[in-house]
This record gives structure tokens, sequence and C-alpha cells, in this order.
């Protein structure tokens, strides 16, 4: 049938809807839903679309979540199909509402201790270690792949501060990707930060970085050492990096680009004493001026 003007069309209306929610800023997604249900007027659709939109969102921002007492990452790789994710630290999967935000249906998950799980171990306490002490609060987690016949390992890093309270929202997170070879092995790596600043202004900050670099394997200890060395070097590269550009860019969007040429007193300007002042003269002035 036709779709009006009035009244958009069921596949019009879906495809608005998973995009508005593609755009969800980490954080945001439940609210963004609550608002679809408002502006759409149809709940039976915009929760259908939220639940399969809702868990690209979590995979990609690698959302963490508490069940059993453990933080759990959802991403990606731990992901099991049917909305079921398991934990390779402790050997658990685990159903999980993406809608609700509820994880359910615990139950082992079995996993061979073979050498690859040994090193994999290692570098999760490697990386622990220095995410506890390194992040205010942050999540991270190794998780193992077979490629082949090519053992394949991604780490994962999370850290996020969510304060809608005072208009912000952002998270930083980081993959870093390496395949078990012997002597040296190619570790690459995305950064992903992202910031929404919303108070008086709706400000979104995305910046990403990829990094590339070639490490010795000798043994699991060695290993893991070199590698939290690294991820340590690159986090912060990254985080001087950004602070240096938020400075730049502060002098030279809000100082010169985005300012009136005026001189500089370093005095404040009152604006309302101005605009008073102004709707006075105009209020006297243009009495029989229509709008």
């Amino acid at each position: 049938s036709m779709c009006t003007r009035q009244e958009l069309c069921e596949p019009e209306k879906v495809s608005l809807i998973c995009g508005l929610l593609r755009q969800s800023p980490p954080g945001e997604f439940g609210q963004v839903v609550q608002d679809l249900s408002a502006l759409v007027q149809d709940d039976k659709l915009v929760r259908q679309e939220a639940a399969r939109m809702g868990a690209c969102h979590n995979k990609n921002n690698f959302t963490p979540i508490q069940i059993n007492g453990r933080t759990v990452l959802l991403t990606h790789y731990n992901n099991l199909g049917g909305n079921r994710f398991f934990d390779p630290q402790h050997k658990f999967s685990f159903e999980f509402d993406h809608l609700r935000g509820v994880p359910s249906k615990p139950q082992l998950h079995g996993v061979m201790l073979d050498e690859g799980e040994l090193w994999r171990e290692a570098l999760h306490k490697g990386l622990k270690a220095y995410v506890s002490s390194h992040f205010p609060v942050g999540n991270c987690c190794v998780f193992k792949k077979s490629l082949g016949k090519r053992q394949m390992f991604v780490a994962c890093i999370e850290a996020h501060q969510y304060q809608p309270s005072n208009h912000w929202n952002s998270l930083w997170k980081s993959d870093w990707t390496f395949a078990l070879t012997p002597f040296t092995t190619q570790v690459t790596a995305i950064f992903l930060l992202q910031i929404h600043y919303f108070k008086h202004a709706n400000l979104h900050v995305n910046v990403s970085k990829s990094v590339s670099e070639t490490l010795n394997v000798i043994d699991q200890s060695q290993f893991a050492t070199d590698f939290v060395k690294f991820v340590k070097a690159e986090d912060t590269k990254f985080h001087v990096a950004i602070l240096e550009n938020i400075q730049a860019l502060s002098e030279d969007l809000w100082g010169k680009n985005l300012r009136r040429k005026l001189p500089v007193t370093r005095t404040f300007m009152n604006w309302n004493k101005l605009l008073n002042d102004q709707h006075l003269k105009t209020n006297v002035s243009n009495t029989e001026v229509p709008l």
C-alpha cells in the first residue's frame, strides 16, 4: 500500500527506529528506546527492534554486566548465538535479555585446558592487574578463538563514566588481536573514545586510533609482561594525544573561530543586561511595528 505523508508505513518506521537506535551514545540506549516509544506510538514494534539493535549496541560497546557476583563483558568474541554468551575466565555461559538488561540461565561452559588456555589465563591475569591499577572503573577480558589451525587471542578493555544527571556520558574501549605464533607475533589494536555532552548543547566526540607492533614470544610470563607494557605505552600515548588535541581545539575553535573579533579585555560581557536594554529600546521605539 502507498504510504501517506501523515502516516509512515511499517518498513519506514523500522528504518527510522533502527537508524536512531544505532546512533544511541553509550549509556543512553534505554532512554532512546523510551523516547521512541513515546514518539512512534507503537510499543510492540519499538520493543521488537530495540531487542535486536540492543544486542548490536551491547556487543559493539563491550557492555559489562553482573552475574553470579562477577563482571562479564558482552562482545562479539564470546557470543554463542541466541543471545547467549560465555565467560572464559570462570567457565560458564548465560542468556542475556538486551531489552530488559537482565542475565539468566547460567550453566557450566566447558573449556579444554590446553596450552592455548594457559596462555589466555596468563594474559588475562596480567591485563586485569594493569586495568585495575590504571582505570578508575575498568573491565577487561581475554578471549581465545581458533582460526583454522591458528590460535587467535583478543584482549578487550572497557571503561566508562555514565553521568546523565550531570549531562554527560563517556566510554573508552580497546581491543588487541594477535595470533599465538613462535618467536614473534603481530599485535593490532583499535581504540575508541566516545563522549556525549548535552547541557546547553549536543556535543558528540568520537576519537579512534589503530596501532600495530611486533612482540617477541618466548614463554607465557615474558609475553604477558611485554604485552601489558605495550598496552600501557599505547594507552598513555592515546590519552596524552587526546588531552593535547582538546587543549588545541579549545584554544583554536573557542578562542579564535567562534567568538567575535573583539579586543580581548579578559572581562565577561553582561549579555542579560544588554538584551534587557535592547528589549526596552525596542519596546519604546518600535511600538507600532509588527513583529
